[in-house]
């Protein structure tokens, strides 16, 4: 080891976004410096500062660098901007300081990234823990990198570093507190936990990183030291546990362990407050009794049953491989049955399908009474996806576009400046105009349907008339395209919304009465036409009159408005606040729902208890379709209604809402 004569400065950087008050660990850097504080050679000499989270210091954090000699920089799609920002001024400031970039965001396809990013000194491939020891190792001896595998200089490309295979070498970062010694304590700021239970996916879905980046083996912690770790994140007050998995409930007696010991912890000591993970892509029922765990201490969102594509087509060039429909359809009539809400992931502009495909696989969807709630997301292209390989997009001709990163929910403050990623807007299979059309079909099944404003209309006509759900909505288009009405403007504001997201302007929808949020489209369109209900029943006659007209159903005016009221009657809407909701209806609609019974014109009394009542109007706004989204809050069940009379005390009933 050569002569030291102070010790080793350095840096750090894992910028994110904040989220109302939250804002995430810089998990992945302090796995890296937890580990090479293990090392006895070499702790001694390197003094790790603060790591550089909050994307509004970034120019305090550059002068802070004016004396590293080594500069960390955790790279991801939401940090990147930021991050070669930081990393080109500090090499302007201080020349000698030696900067290392590692990250999912690295790109692997990289024979041009040092002709673009000359301030970068190394780039590490792959899992980072052993290599950057390496690293620190050589500069403290020779600042000889040419035999550390998985890293890449401006002068060489090694092979890559041997995965992992002993995880227990890796020392948490939570357990010796190390987290905490990395941020600086912020008033009204809560912290995020990023966590591992294991590394590693066995599927290798082109449009995903994962299984390229980990490679198919699975790898896990040790059950003590992730017990340990749920008792620190209770103790550390700890509201979110964001889980990095790939596929949580894989393990199922282990997890099932695990969320068992989550939901003893949070009933003992409330906290965390919140369990979020990617599930396990090919769930069955035995994930259920986790998922229970969870559900039972109010800290499951829903459970992820992703499908992406109903087009076989698609399936094979994505390399995805669906359970078969009718098991699907099993499944998730388990889950509703033990009560746990399910929502189906469907990815929209993949290579292979068309209008046509993408329009069949939402009939099969909705078509089916079992299916939870529908999400659908644009197609992204993350750098080490396989689908972003150049023979891989040449072949599939696949255009994609620069546009501003969207992040549901993110706050609108102390963003710093903008960051972006690669969506599609065309394949061999469709064009971008095409691409758009798809757009708004999606936004209708996931609002209209999904989120309910429609959701039992489209049944009804779908039983008694045997119209189509997608030809159902097919008409409404048509109707927002040529009356004027609620949806009409609502409509515009999509079709504008689209075009401009589409043409690389961004995806956020920033709505200033539902508070400092940006809003996935369907949510706040959700959000606006359920202010009023006697506005939301007029754009729905205005409809149905319009659908009825062009059939020549001559349905009764009695049935047709019995059934609109009660589709509102089911939605949480911003006007009643009534701790208990309850209204008459000529038809005995939940029997015809659920029991798939002749429509009955027998009088009904439906009551049941309003799942948001908040009277402020932003907390109201985010207690119904942002918290509330994946708990069904914005919607209830005709299942769950009671039925008959029941006594309102005048402490039951909450004043009308605040503007």
């Amino acid at each position: 080891m050569r002569s030291i004569l102070r010790m080793i400065q350095v840096n750090s950087s894992q910028f994110n976004y904040q989220y109302n008050s939250r804002i995430h660990f810089p998990y992945s850097i302090a796995m890296l410096i937890g580990y090479i504080k293990t090392n006895e050679h070499l702790n001694p000499y390197f003094k790790f500062e603060k790591t550089f989270v909050f994307r509004d210091g970034i120019e305090d954090y550059i002068k802070q660098c004016k004396n590293t000699d080594i500069l960390l920089c955790s790279c991801y799609v939401w940090n990147w901007e930021i991050t070669t920002y930081l990393a080109n001024e500090v090499k302007k400031l201080n020349p000698d300081c030696l900067i290392i970039f590692g990250g999912p965001q690295v790109p692997s396809y990289s024979d041009e990234f040092f002709e673009k990013y000359p301030f970068v000194d190394i780039i590490v491939h792959g899992e980072g823990e052993h290599i950057t020891e390496q690293i620190f190792t050589a500069y403290l001896k020779d600042k000889n990198f040419s035999n550390i595998k998985g890293i890449q200089t401006k002068k060489f490309r090694n092979p890559p570093a041997s995965r992992i295979d002993d995880l227990t070498s890796l020392p948490s970062p939570y357990l010796t507190n190390l987290v905490w010694d990395l941020v600086e304590k912020v008033d009204g700021v809560q912290w995020v936990a990023s966590w591992e239970t294991n590394r590693g996916c066995p599927y290798q879905c082109t449009f995903c990183d994962w299984g390229s980046s980990t490679a198919t083996k699975m790898r896990k912690w040790s059950e003590e030291r992730l017990f340990k770790e749920i008792e620190w994140f209770a103790d550390n007050k700890i509201p979110y546990i964001d889980c990095c998995d790939a596929n949580f409930g894989i393990y199922q007696d282990r997890d099932y362990r695990l969320a068992t010991k989550i939901k003893e912890e949070a009933l003992k000591k409330h906290y965390p407050e919140t369990f979020r993970t990617n599930w396990a892509k090919f769930s069955s029922e035995k994930i259920i009794p986790i998922a229970k765990q969870l559900q039972e201490v109010g800290l499951l969102r829903a459970v992820t049953l992703s499908l992406q594509s109903m087009d076989k087509t698609t399936l094979d060039i994505i390399k995805r491989e669906n359970i078969k429909f009718d098991k699907f359809s099993e499944l998730t009539a388990a889950f509703r049955r033990d009560g746990i809400p399910t929502y189906t992931e469907i990815i929209m502009g993949l290579p292979g399908e068309t209008l046509e495909s993408f329009k069949s696989g939402l009939e099969i969807i909705i078509s089916d009474t079992t299916v939870g709630s529908v999400v659908v997301y644009n197609c992204g292209i993350l750098p080490n996806a396989p689908m972003n390989e150049p023979s891989y997009r040449e072949y599939h001709k696949i255009k994609s576009v620069k546009s501003p990163i969207f992040l549901a929910h993110s706050s609108t403050k102390r963003r710093g400046m903008e960051e972006y990623e690669y969506i599609t807007i065309s394949t061999f299979s469709f064009t971008l105009d095409e691409l758009k059309e798809m757009y708004l079909y999606a936004w209708l099944i996931q609002v209209f349907h999904s989120l309910g404003i429609f959701e039992y209309i489209s049944r009804y006509y779908n039983r008694i008339h045997g119209l189509p759900f997608m030809e159902f909505y097919e008409n409404f288009l048509d109707f927002c395209r040529t009356q004027k009405s609620l949806f009409s403007k609502e409509y515009e504001k999509v079709v504008e919304h689209a075009n401009n997201g589409y043409a690389g302007k961004g995806w956020n929808d920033y709505e200033p009465q539902f508070g400092d949020a940006n809003w996935p489209i369907e949510e706040s369109s959700f959000l606006r036409l359920v202010l009023s209900k006697e506005k939301l029943l007029g754009g729905i006659d205005s409809f149905l009159k319009y659908l009825e007209d062009k059939y020549n159903y001559n349905t009764q005016k009695n049935i047709l408005n019995d059934l609109a009221r009660f589709q509102v009657f089911l939605l949480t809407t911003r006007d009643d606040l009534n701790n208990l909701k309850s209204e008459q209806f000529e038809f005995d609609w939940k029997d015809f729902i659920i029991n798939n019974g002749k429509l009955k014109d027998q009088p009904k009394n439906y009551y049941y208890e309003n799942p948001v009542t908040e009277k402020d109007s932003v907390k109201w706004a985010w207690e119904t379709i942002w918290f509330g989204r994946y708990k069904q809050k914005y919607k209830f069940s005709p299942e769950r209604l009671h039925e008959g009379k029941f006594v309102m005390e005048l402490s039951q009933t909450i004043s009308k809402p605040s503007t």
